[in-house]
């Protein structure tokens, strides 16, 4: 069956959420807003809401309403999620794109559909601008919809919750079974170290006595001689989430080193996260290049190299402490001397082995486990992104839609 496929602008009410002035307080009501981050695909999360200033005549042209949906206009274009409503008046930010559908278009449909866009790059296409990628308002209200009848929609709409309802049970089983394995490290890592402080014979120190802690820095970005044609690894907090760094994604060059503060770090050294999204702050890794680093990251060079996997697994099993340790009000930050003061007990070089061995161990059957779940978690997304398109290809017409895809 065809379905005609109309602008999205042609059945739908747009708007773009309010900028925020970083400006003096004007003395206005504050209210709360939702931001990108909040909308995630198919779910509005309120825990961390922030609030804003806006004159009472801004309050109705900026109000999220119950049936409302939710677009993002960067970083994940076009991910999507409808507002539920609540009874307390809440706003949205410019970094969102807010769509009320006309009485053609179920809003249920719209947002799988934008899912369906996202997955077979229709969103990316119409993005705009070379660094950052977003998605105007101009051209989200281009983005093609097809339209069904109204009660077509209602129906492929039940059958695409039916489906993905137990594709998200699956999801949900896989990331259980992960974080169980993620537990059972940390447990087996605080285990480690309490077992080891408990030693007779051991000893605690900190890190500022075993190494020389210091951090990297940004070169000017606007001076292209710092970086074209650049071969000396520059590492970001943000490559650290592996545990070791053996390889680099963006360089400097030696001008950079001459003509900065900047230093090189030789292989040997852990790396920490002194600050960064999500939960980067407080990870460690083991630094397998020379290589230099950014303000981010702080580089442990122990004097005694025979130390570098022990003083790793201390750090492992200090991440939320460290997490906790950050300074900061909107994004809390560790730093040098932070860093310097976290303590290291040292037992007798045979206690280590013998915890590192038992830690290896965990690691090593969570990795073989790990692998399993990813291998299922790929197959859930290839189903999802299956069933999408079936739905929106058209398949589902017709009496004898009700549960196959193809």
């Amino acid at each position: 069956m065809s379905w005609p496929v109309v602008p999205l602008g042609d059945v739908a009410d747009t708007g773009l959420g309010k900028m925020l002035d970083k400006g003096k307080s004007k003395g206005l009501s504050h209210v709360p807003y939702l931001r990108n981050v909040n909308v995630q695909w198919g779910r509005i999360d309120t825990h961390n809401l922030l609030t804003m200033e806006l004159a009472e005549g801004e309050l109705e042209r900026f109000s999220v309403q119950r049936g409302d949906l939710l677009v993002c206009e960067g970083g994940d274009i076009g991910r999507a999620a409808i507002w539920q409503g609540r009874d307390e008046y809440i706003a949205y930010q410019k970094a969102l794109h807010r769509i009320r559908p006309s009485p053609v278009l179920d809003v249920r449909f719209l947002r799988y559909l934008l899912e369906h866009h996202s997955q077979t790059g229709v969103l990316a296409r119409m993005s705009t601008g070379s660094t950052i990628a977003h998605l105007p308002q101009q051209q989200l209200r281009r983005v093609p919809v097809p339209l069904p009848p109204l009660d077509e929609q209602h129906r492929i709409v039940e059958l695409l919750e039916g489906h993905l309802s137990r594709l998200d049970s699956a999801e949900h089983g896989v990331d259980m079974s992960l974080a169980r394995i993620r537990r059972l490290r940390e447990s087996a890592l605080v285990e480690a170290i309490a077992g080891i402080r408990a030693y007779p014979s051991a000893t605690v120190t900190t890190i500022g006595d075993l190494a020389r802690v210091t951090s990297g820095m940004t070169p000017l970005r606007s001076n292209k001689a710092f970086y074209e044609g650049g071969r000396i690894p520059w590492v970001t907090s943000g490559d650290l989430s592996s545990g070791v760094v053996d390889a680099a994604i963006q360089f400097v060059t030696e001008r950079a080193i001459a003509e900065t503060s900047l230093k090189l770090v030789r292989a040997g050294a852990i790396l920490v996260a002194m600050y960064g999204e999500g939960k980067t702050r407080g990870t460690a890794a083991l630094l397998d290049i020379d290589a230099t680093t950014n303000q981010a990251c702080a580089a442990i060079q122990l004097h005694d190299g025979d130390l570098r996997q022990w003083v790793k697994l201390v750090l492992d099993a200090n991440y939320a402490a460290m997490r906790r340790m950050a300074i900061g009000g909107v994004q809390p930050n560790l730093n040098l001397s932070l860093v310097r003061s976290i303590e290291v007990p040292l037992p007798p070089e045979s206690a280590r082995v013998a915890a590192l061995d038992r830690v290896r161990e965990i690691e090593e059957q969570g990795a073989i486990l790990g692998k399993s779940l990813d291998v299922t978690l790929r197959r859930v997304v290839t189903l999802r992104h299956a069933v999408l398109g079936a739905a929106f290809s058209g398949q589902w017409c017709g009496d004898d839609s009700d549960s196959r895809v193809a």
